[in-house]
């Protein structure tokens, strides 16, 4: 029940602010305003004129008073309304009632004998005074005194502003340590929530525990459990790490501070302590809250163990506030810290032990099911066309990100929106799966025919090789199309393995090199075309001898060094000697292989080369269609031929459905098809 009265202002509304901005503006306008007008309402004219001028125009009648300033030597003769054409020759309307003629003397007696005598002809009959110049020259004296200090005060309040957004908001200079975290309370939440989280069960879970504890902390500290201090959000980019915390934000009824590593980063030595010490104690004050950090390790990275001598490490400073605050001295009851990171083996070992961050919940890339779930979010807002199927997308993304799949649905939405297209189709999806991996089709790139020949023959071998390999990737399809920086691609449907074998890497490595064996056996020369193929085999063979212990000579050794800091291999130089030796033995055997197998295959090899000369992207039915069923099939394959053969059998159930509409079967069709021909 809303017991709120509508008559009355509702307490949570927010006020706007008042801006001091406008009383500056208004101050320097008034003392402009006075400035042109020299402090005098009076908006008359004035004009120069010499004391011989002055006398003549006194003795003609022209003035009407005269002012005296004994200071500045200075007088003032005002001209009477009926001579005021005669003296300025303009009218009363560009003039002003009282315009004057401003003379300066050079004595006080001189003037005042000229007064006399001028009155007794009759001459002048007006007043004759004196002023003071302090009373007059008062705004003068603001314009000339004041004026530059007021102007120097606000350049100052200016600047000070300006640092003070550049460093954290409106506050200024003087509040450059405070806490930069922006808070979420309870109806002030963000839009997101688990439900937008798909896949990631685990670690939903362990956030949802987090939730439910805040929510409801009875139900565990009845059975004497403590809730974590810190949970650690460790995994790759994309994978949904902020998504989480947004969906705790959404979901928790406390509140949510959440700010990046980089905040507490200052030009400053001391702010990024003092804005973990701010921040952690606007945190107490609203506890039971959640504190959220993202890319944790701009702040956390493991300390060094020989600091500059002298040096004042503001990192580290920052680093030391934040294990106090998390599990020091002192206590933090109902703070609870979560916290971001693509590179947990660079955080420091005193951050990650039990008491600051109990967890550490790996948020890994997706599987093939996971990515099915996040297609389904995703292409809630996308009209998509009846016969799409999700299940095949999943399968054509393998290794792709939560950000991946969304950079998908939003790629095939504009690819049909591109095409004017009513919804976004298979093929839309495809192409845009290509045109992530790939790169953009570059359609208008011109080549001679020797150089579409030797990618043909450079992707062919490709394809070729891992169509006889046991354990290499089934293929999809082999483009010549340029794309990015790549002159032509094989797209393949991995396997996702737990565990990969030696002779599963071995086979990935001879299909790797298949395209520069292609070129020896065939073209009897090589190019720069197998760069790429060349750097990866490279990596894997090191990976495998060096870090995998898979070599004849170093078995069952890992020479992995997760040390920051160590500028000295694990290992000597004789052993470095054997892992190239071992890595060449390994490479050159696979080349020798994939040459072997082309050599075999020439004939059907020279098939798919000219095929791809022709239509420029063949598929995999038109590699099995010359080399025949390849040996051995795989899950993925399995999955592919009865996604195909479900393919085949809707469509044909569509033209049956078709046919029978129009009163013919499909019997009486394939009888008239035949009778034509």
């Amino acid at each position: 029940m809303d017991n709120r009265n509508n008559n009355n202002q509702d307490p949570n509304m927010r006020m706007p602010k008042f801006n001091m901005n406008w009383i500056y503006i208004l101050a320097l306008f008034v003392i402009g305003v006075l400035y042109f007008t020299n402090g005098n309402s009076n908006s008359s004219v004035r004009t120069e004129a010499s004391y011989d001028q002055f006398k003549k125009m006194v003795l003609k009648g022209y003035a009407s008073k005269i002012v005296v300033n004994k200071d500045k030597n200075i007088l003032h003769m005002y001209v009477k309304p009926e001579h005021i054409r005669d003296v300025f020759k303009q009218g009363v309307d560009k003039t002003g009632k009282e315009p004057s003629v401003e003379v300066q003397f050079g004595s006080v007696d001189q003037v005042e004998l000229f007064v006399e005598q001028a009155k007794q002809d009759k001459k002048f009959a007006g007043d004759f005074s004196y002023e003071n110049s302090k009373d007059n020259d008062f705004f003068s004296m603001i314009i000339y005194n004041i004026l530059p200090l007021v102007f120097i005060v606000g350049f100052w309040i200016f600047i000070m502003r300006r640092m003070g957004g550049g460093m954290g908001g409106s506050s200024g200079i003087f509040n450059v340590g405070k806490s930069r975290a922006k808070m979420y309370e309870k109806g002030n939440a963000t839009n997101v929530t688990f439900k937008d989280v798909a896949g990631q069960a685990g670690a939903k879970q362990e956030v949802q525990e987090i939730v439910e504890f805040l929510k409801n902390p009875q139900k565990y500290t009845d059975l004497g459990g403590k809730i974590p201090k810190g949970a650690l959000l460790v995994g790759p980019p994309g994978t949904g790490k902020t998504l989480l915390a947004k969906a705790v934000a959404g979901e928790a009824g406390v509140p949510f501070f959440s700010m990046s590593g980089s905040d507490f980063v200052e030009m400053f030595v001391g702010v990024g302590a003092s804005r973990v010490r701010d921040l952690f104690r606007q945190a107490k004050e609203k506890s039971p809250c959640i504190i959220f950090i993202d890319e944790i390790d701009a702040v956390g990275r493991a300390r060094s163990k020989n600091p500059a001598m002298g040096g004042n490490d503001e990192r580290e400073n920052t680093l030391n506030a934040l294990l106090t605050e998390m599990d020091g001295f002192g206590t933090n009851s109902g703070v609870i810290i979560l916290a971001a990171t693509n590179r947990a083996d660079m955080l420091d070992s005193a951050l990650m032990r039990a008491g600051r961050f109990d967890r550490q919940i790996h948020v890994d890339l997706p599987d093939l099911n996971e990515r099915k779930a996040i297609f389904q979010v995703h292409l809630k807002p996308v009209k998509t066309d009846e016969s799409l199927d999700i299940d095949f997308l999943s399968r054509q993304t393998p290794g792709f990100s939560g950000a991946d799949i969304a950079n998908v649905c939003n790629e095939a939405a504009l690819i049909a929106a591109r095409h004017n297209s009513k919804t976004v189709g298979k093929q839309d999806f495809l192409d845009a799966v290509d045109r992530i991996i790939g790169g953009l089709e570059k359609k208008t790139k011109i080549m001679t025919d020797s150089e579409k020949l030797a990618i043909a023959i450079h992707e062919a071998g490709h394809a070729t090789i891992s169509w006889f390999c046991e354990h290499a990737n089934p293929l999809v399809k082999v483009s010549i199309v340029p794309r990015g920086r790549a002159l032509g691609a094989a797209w393949y449907l991995p396997e996702e393995r737990a565990i990969t074998t030696k002779e599963e890497m071995l086979d990935e490595m001879c299909a790797t090199l298949g395209g520069r064996a292609a070129e020896e056996v065939f073209l009897k020369r090589i190019s720069t075309g197998a760069m790429n193929d060349l750097e990866r085999v490279t990596k894997s063979a090191y990976g495998m001898i060096a870090f995998a212990g898979m070599s004849e000579r170093l078995p069952n050794i890992c020479y992995y060094n997760n040390n920051e800091y160590s500028f000295q291999r694990p290992y000597s130089e004789t052993t470095a000697k054997i892992m190239d030796d071992e890595v060449l033995k390994m490479i050159n055997g696979q080349y020798e292989r994939a040459k072997q197998i082309l050599e075999e295959h020439s004939e059907g090899h020279r098939q798919l080369a000219d095929l791809l000369v022709q239509r420029e992207v063949i598929f995999a039915d038109d590699v099995e269609r010359i080399f025949g069923k390849r040996p051995w099939t795989s899950r993925s394959e399995e999955l592919l031929e009865a996604q195909q053969k479900a393919e085949a059998e809707a469509m044909a159930e569509k033209r049956a459905k078709e046919l029978e509409a129009q009163g013919t079967s499909l019997e009486e069709k394939v009888r008239n098809d035949k009778k034509e021909e």
